[in-house]
């Protein structure tokens, strides 16, 4: 019982000391430009109602397809020590043969490019 107060206390007293060492340290007069909203490189001073490229979502999608596909195939070296690692491998092949024919599509297409 005495280990867990002692643990509960310590972490209360080291997160009043970083929390005030925050406030003492932070800067107290912050300029204009820390305060403006960010915008993604626009102008925030304009309308809020600029079109908007399209290809800002196309290139996050692609992220987002690409990122999935890294989350896919992370336990891929826990899945060869199956009963059948040549079905996981070759199921793994055709996932990785798709994603990179999309790409190879996406690039032909023009659409991984930012001027036209």
């Amino acid at each position: 019982m005495n280990m867990v107060l002692f643990m509960i206390i310590t972490s209360l007293a080291l997160s009043a000391l970083l929390t005030a060492l925050n406030f003492w340290i932070s800067q107290a007069n912050p300029d204009s430009e820390k305060l403006s909203p960010y915008e993604c490189g626009f102008d925030p001073l304009g309308s809020a109602r600029l079109p908007f490229s399209v290809r800002f979502f196309l290139v996050a999608i692609l992220f987002l397809l690409f990122d999935l596909e890294i989350a896919l195939l992370l336990p891929l070296p826990w899945a060869t020590q199956l009963q059948s690692p040549i079905t996981t491998l070759a199921w793994t092949y055709v996932v990785i043969l798709l994603l990179t024919l999309g790409l190879i599509y996406e690039w032909i297409q023009g659409g991984l490019e930012w001027a036209e």
